[in-house]
Order: structure tokens, then sequence, then C-alpha cells
């Protein structure tokens, strides 16, 4: 793979394997595991959010 492809796939990648692992460990564990469920289910809300808010553009001067 491609040094450029590596990094346009990282993040999507790093996302999916995130919500994979906020979805098994809330199904499967408990106590330590529904802090991580909602840590691993909230990160990838959270840039999706972010990514979502509309911008301000600034001004050329």
């Amino acid at each position: 793979m491609s040094p450029q492809a590596r990094r346009m796939w990282a993040a999507p990648i790093a996302l999916g394997v995130s919500t994979a692992s906020g979805l098994l460990t809330a199904l499967v564990s408990d106590g330590w595991g529904d802090a991580w469920s909602w840590i691993g289910l909230g990160v990838p809300v959270a840039v999706m959010a972010w990514y979502a808010l509309p911008r301000r553009r600034l001004a050329r001067t």
C-alpha cells in the first residue's frame, strides 16, 4: 500500500476499529467495558459532529 493510501485510509480505519470494539465491548463486558464502550462509540460520533459543523469563513484582507 502506498504512503498516500495509508494516510488517506488511516482515520476511517481507526474510527471503524473504535466503533467495532465499542459495540463488541458494550455487548459482552461490564464495569470497565461500559466506560470503554462509551469512549469507543463516542469518539466517532464526536469526530463526525466536528466535521459536520458549519465553518466560519475568514475574509481575506
